[in-house]
């Protein structure tokens, strides 16, 4: 009762001896966690633009590193149990071997595929042209789906049966990236409550519990001051902005929602022009391509313009995502938004037409797939007279999509950031003085990797290596960034705290990767597979492997996983 009174607690021998027992554990993890802190990708570089350019920059950074070591981890999956196994059983390595089975009642008709490769005299320009569109070479290798034409495999002794493990590698990166995603919303959410339960005490952490004493860098404790500077300058900002909406007049409250509404005006008729652009153009590609595109079919000259009309509904997309957050950052200046709303406000206009964009294209190659004129066609369930492997196209236009999106995010560094810049500093004309140096827009550049990170995962079950490309991607780009960020930038004229900020990138994230189990899901479930390539060519689908291969089990445990599919289960599990 003593001890009760005193606060003190009272153990027994048997949690005494636990706790001692796991001193020396919790210690060894410290030290390894402290460790792995040192290995950590780009640790030095993102702290120190968190202490030169404030958090906001940081929270970018941060979440490009995320969106690298997620592709990195998408790309060993695939890699391990699609591509790997295929290279090994198709050269006989390791005492393995393969098996093709010829599609069972299917219309012959449906079953060839001949890839249009490159031919007679080849030169340079169209192994560029094929290393930027995806045909040619590189339609016939390991990126693209038509590879994988294996049914069967032994590795050494082992049965692996690769449709199966295709399908399941898709629906492992749609999993993990989906857990990494919710895991990563649920502490920055934590966070986010943090700074936004009460605002005397973030102060007052701040102030008094903000710095760590263990810094003995000089470096460190610079970087550090600057952080929590910014953190303050962006509570300020926020309060003086509350402030101002507090003391607003009933004439400035109607002047500014008269001009909220009329930005919001404009920005849905650059958004409407935005689709019925990307509409037009695909109608117009769709109508007037040519169904060969070999040398030796036209001229040079024609063979330019045909592949410029190919093109068109992908530059079409990557003019409207350049220009609409262009659009919607200037228009977001006159809002008087606080800096936190504004960042979100700008992400879900723009996230509008990334996102939609790329189901205009998506909806348009259905349209194109799916549309049978004559009962062969009806036969096959398909056009394969101009898809016979219509999944290698869908990859095609997903890497071409990503690879014009990184030129454009170069060309817009190279030829617009950096001649800004030099004049700007050589340049003492009052209209380049007036425009200055550009800040770092958070907005747009967060949207260019989201958009770019939907596009990896609508593409991967359609080119399996896409995620390598897509690591590659990034990783360059956050040199790049940052080169552009010291070089051509200037601080933000408003600070952007980081914890809302990250988990709001997140959800929009989180958005892209929704939209991207729409189009896989009606690929797997819905849209016949090819029958001339694929490792799906002897199902009517991609999903019906899954029963396939339950057939094969034993009677009892096709029972029990048919109960755990049924309804009766479902819904009760879902609902608990």
């Amino acid at each position: 009762r003593v001890r009760q009174q005193d606060g003190i607690e009272y153990l027994s021998g048997w949690k005494q001896w636990k706790r001692t027992r796991s001193k020396p554990f919790k210690k060894v993890l410290s030290e390894v966690k402290e460790l792995l802190s040192y290995l950590e990708l780009w640790r030095h570089d993102i702290q120190s633009m968190e202490g030169k350019y404030g958090t906001g920059v940081q929270s970018y950074f941060s979440f490009l590193r995320f969106l690298v070591l997620l592709n990195f981890v998408i790309f060993i999956l695939m890699f391990s149990f699609v591509t790997l196994p295929s290279i090994i059983s198709t050269y006989g390595m390791f005492n393995s071997s393969f098996a093709k089975i010829p599609p069972k009642n299917i219309e012959l008709h449906c079953t060839v595929y001949k890839p249009s490769g490159n031919e007679g005299i080849i030169y340079f320009y169209t192994y560029v042209k094929d290393l930027f569109s995806g045909t040619g070479f590189l339609k016939e290798t390991s990126l693209f789906y038509g590879y994988y034409t294996i049914d069967a495999a032994w590795l050494g002794i082992l049965p692996y049966n690769l449709p199966l493990a295709y399908l399941l590698a898709t629906f492992a990166y749609l999993g993990l990236s989906l857990f990494w995603i919710i895991k990563r919303s649920v502490e920055g959410f934590k966070q986010n409550l943090v700074h936004e339960d009460d605002r005397f005490q973030s102060y007052s952490n701040k102030v008094f519990a903000g710095w760590d004493f263990c810094i003995t860098d000089s470096n460190a404790a610079r970087l550090k001051h600057r952080s929590l500077q910014y953190e303050l300058q962006t509570d300020l900002e926020e309060e003086r902005l509350k402030q101002k909406k507090a003391d607003m007049t009933t004439k400035e409250k109607l002047c500014i929602y008269s001009l909220r509404i009329l930005t919001n005006i404009i920005v849905i008729a650059v958004l409407s022009g935005c689709f019925y652009s990307i509409y037009r153009a695909t109608v117009f590609s769709q109508e007037n391509s040519n169904v060969s595109t070999r040398q030796d079919d036209m001229s040079n000259m024609d063979f330019q313009a045909n592949l410029l009309v190919q093109y068109l509904p992908s530059m079409v997309i990557t003019l409207a995502n350049f220009i609409a957050p262009q659009i919607s950052s200037f228009l977001i200046r006159f809002e008087d938004y606080s800096p936190a709303f504004g960042i979100r406000l700008t992400l879900m206009r723009c996230v509008f037409v990334r996102l939609a964009n790329i189901g205009v294209l998506v909806f348009s190659l259905w349209s194109r797939i799916s549309y049978c004129a004559t009962d062969e066609c009806k036969a096959c369930g398909y056009n394969y007279e101009l898809y016979p492997c219509w999944e290698s196209a869908v990859g095609q236009e997903m890497y071409k999509l990503m690879i014009f999106d990184f030129i454009i995010i170069l060309a817009v560094i190279l030829f617009v950031d950096f001649p800004r810049k030099l004049l700007v500093t050589h340049c003492s004309c009052k209209p380049v003085q007036w425009c200055g140096l550009q800040e770092f827009r958070i907005p747009e550049n967060v949207l260019e990797i989201i958009y770019g990170q939907t596009i990896c995962w609508i593409g991967t079950f359609f080119s399996p290596l896409l995620p390598a490309i897509a690591t590659i991607k990034y990783f360059i780009i956050f040199y790049i960034k940052k080169m552009s960020l010291i070089h051509t930038c200037k601080a933000a004229a408003r600070p952007i705290r980081a914890s809302g900020s990250n988990f709001f990138f997140l959800v929009v994230l989180l958005i892209g990767l929704i939209l991207a189990f729409v189009p896989l899901g009606i690929s797997i479930l819905h849209i016949p597979s090819s029958k001339a390539c694929g490792p799906f060519r002897n199902f009517n689908t991609s999903w019906e492997v899954v029963p396939d291969t339950i057939l094969g089990f034993p009677a009892g445990l096709q029972q029990l996983l048919y109960g755990i599919a049924s309804e009766a289960f479902a819904v009760p599990f879902f609902m608990v």
